[in-house]
């Protein structure tokens, strides 16, 4: 009976060993091991914020936001792609709701759409229709790029440049630094980060009081 009783105090004993073991290891040890990696790039752990000069909150480089400027008012931005809608073919993507528009190259919607994304882009930067390249009259996958071709950053030059009072060569040399180039050397094409190019040319958080 007393080996049974001293066998069975061994085990219990291993046992409490053996959670609190891994109590430290899994509950303790491992979450401070995940959090201090995320720390390693803590802009992308933290959804990668972009601050204007006073230090608010414009948004991330990681999300596509396209400035709405009300009609008749100078429009002094540089502008993302769209996703579009029955009532607005320049609508921008929404954040909160990442998704395409899920039409197919031969629906006729689309079509009218890219159509009309055409000749109103034309008409703000004042070319010709063909002269529009093709991503800023079609939508991402998501909705949300981020990003716009070079050919689209530099047909907004002229226009971003009048409205800024700045001059072309200064708002090329914004876009240059903020344009990325191929990824690893061969995987894409070069691209220009929208949010980072406006948030150098003055965009605010206009809720922001500090």
């Amino acid at each position: 009976m007393k080996t049974v009783v001293s066998g069975l105090a061994r085990q219990c004993v291993a046992a409490v060993g053996v959670l609190l073991a891994l109590t430290v290891l899994l509950g303790v040890a491992y979450p401070a091991a995940v959090w201090a990696v995320s720390r390693i790039g803590a802009s992308s752990a933290e959804g990668s914020q972009l601050v204007d000069a006073r230090g608010c909150a414009v948004g991330s480089s990681l999300i596509g936001i396209d400035p709405q400027v009300p009609p008749g008012r100078p429009d002094p931005y540089l502008h993302a792609r769209v996703l579009g809608s029955a009532d607005d073919p320049m609508a921008p993507g929404n954040p909160a709701a990442s998704a395409a528009s899920n039409k197919g190259p031969g629906n006729e919607d689309l079509k009218a759409w890219i159509d009309a994304r055409r000749s109103i882009i034309a008409r703000r930067e004042g070319v010709a229709p063909s002269a529009v390249p093709a991503d800023a009259v079609t939508g991402s996958g998501s909705g949300l790029d981020p990003d716009i071709s070079q050919a689209y950053a530099t047909l907004q030059v002229p226009r971003v440049a009048r409205q800024n009072g700045m001059s072309e060569q200064h708002v090329r040399a914004v876009v240059d630094q903020n344009t990325s180039t191929r990824q690893w050397g061969f995987l894409g094409e070069s691209r220009v980060n929208v949010v980072k190019v406006n948030l150098a040319l003055g965009l605010t958080a206009p809720s922001c009081h500090r």
